[in-house]
């Protein structure tokens, strides 16, 4: 007999509701603790191999659901956040949540949370804990320049440069204050050690993940972003659309509506914040991109204001991100030196392995280039060389766009060598980075 059973989780404490097909109670049950031999204990005395069993997304959900999945015919994972009935009960108690997700349940009327495999949560761990280190270290940085202000000064230098320290020792301070920035320095070169190392761990595992690799190719896209990406969508065959994505990112207009009204308000928020926040950032940078993402970007905030640009761009990246995945193509219309940059960084921090500044095989070398000049690959030769499949030739549509958009010149030129002069990478203007 098929049973269906509700449980409500927490840390120390979890409370199972059990009914049948026509919600008659069958059983009821309560332990405080909350450990491998309590789940295996109620997983052998209290459910049967027919159970139908839902927890509600917590901290330990998906322990608690690895302990007890040998155990039933099905358990799945309700989302806190869209389960009303629970949230706007005017009783309120562990039974009555245990109770209400039992019948959701029976009825079919649950709203599922997505069970990530192995190997998509150990990421989403690992780039949320990149996250987190990444936030306590700018905190740092803005204790540091707090520090200073309240003392009439402004370092400036990057906090986090050698530069920084050398003007910070040079300055004339009490040795309270000098000790309060010695702190913060000790902690910022902890946090960035951590980060360090973490981020050698992730790059490894993005190097042996040609998904990151695809990502990459968007503009604006890091190895973090990426991974952070790949994170928050696991199984990219789970969306039905690219708009199905950008929707589960939180990146689409809210919307209110009844009998002819209609309302379109700020985007939803929904889904991860960090993986959100990381396009976000990422879209900052697109405004000064030659091709269609730069293209829409400036169009658009000739009528509209830069945050709501930056946003409408965000949404953009899903939207490829989606088309890059489900493809299992590149992006057409990347800049083949920045690219090149950072596939090539993302190879040596995981292998260590660079490789000869020469021409590539089978390629003949270019002559006649001038002193003071650097040669820059087609993107395609670029594309090659890192292993990822050469984009194919874009359709009718799009080519309409481009020339609608006046950039048919440079798409013709990506797909040739450039003799440009050198220059030096400008200097960051900003102590955060994601």
């Amino acid at each position: 007999m098929i049973r269906y059973v509700g449980i409500d989780l927490h840390k120390h404490l979890i409370v199972g509701h059990v009914t049948d097909a026509t919600g008659e109670v069958l059983d009821t049950f309560r332990y405080d603790s909350v450990t491998p031999v309590s789940l295996e204990y109620i997983g052998q005395h209290r459910l049967t191999a027919e159970d139908h069993v839902v927890v509600e997304a917590t901290t330990n959900c998906w322990a608690v659901v690895r302990a007890l999945e040998p155990y039933v015919a099905r358990i799945v994972v309700s989302n806190p956040l869209i389960t009303k009935a629970i949230a706007k009960a005017k009783v309120k108690t562990d039974k009555v949540d245990a109770r209400v997700l039992s019948h959701l349940l029976r009825l079919d009327y649950l709203p599922e949370v997505w069970q990530p495999d192995t190997a998509t949560s150990h990421l989403r761990e690992w780039t949320a804990r990149r996250a987190r280190i990444v936030s306590q270290s700018t905190a740092v940085v803005n204790r540091i320049r707090g520090t200073l202000a309240q003392r009439l000064l402004n370092c400036p230098h990057l906090i986090r440069t050698a530069r920084a320290r050398q003007w910070m020792a040079a300055q004339e301070l009490d040795d309270a204050t000098r000790w309060l920035l010695e702190s913060d320095l000790r902690i910022l070169d902890g946090l960035q050690a951590e980060k360090k190392a973490l981020e050698a761990q992730l790059a490894k595992r993005g190097y042996a993940d040609p998904r990151v690799k695809l990502l990459m190719t968007l503009p604006g896209i890091s190895q973090h972003s990426a991974l952070s990406l790949l994170a928050a969508i696991g199984d990219i065959s789970r969306f039905p659309s690219a708009d199905a994505l950008a929707s589960y990112l939180g990146l689409v207009p809210s919307t209110r509506q009844s009998a002819e009204h209609c309302y379109h308000g700020p985007i939803t928020k929904q889904g991860r914040t960090q993986t959100r926040w990381m396009l976000i950032q990422s879209a900052q940078t697109v405004g000064r991109h030659p091709g269609p993402l730069g293209y829409f970007f400036r169009r658009l905030k000739k009528r509209k204001p830069h945050n709501v640009a930056v946003v409408a761009v965000a949404h953009k990246l899903a939207l490829l991100a989606w088309h890059l995945l489900t493809s299992g193509e590149p992006y057409r219309y990347a800049l083949p030196r920045t690219t090149e940059i950072k596939l090539r960084d993302l190879r040596i921090q995981a292998t260590g392995k660079t490789r000869s500044h020469g021409p590539t095989a089978g390629i003949k070398a270019r002559a006649n280039v001038p002193k003071g000049s650097r040669t820059i690959k087609p993107l395609a030769e670029v594309y090659r060389n890192e292993e990822i499949p050469v984009a194919s030739p874009p359709p009718a549509g799009e080519r309409r766009h481009l020339a609608a958009s006046k950039l048919e010149a440079f798409a013709e030129s990506l797909q040739h060598a450039q003799v440009v002069p050198h220059r030096s990478p400008p200097e960051l203007a900003a102590d955060t980075s994601p």
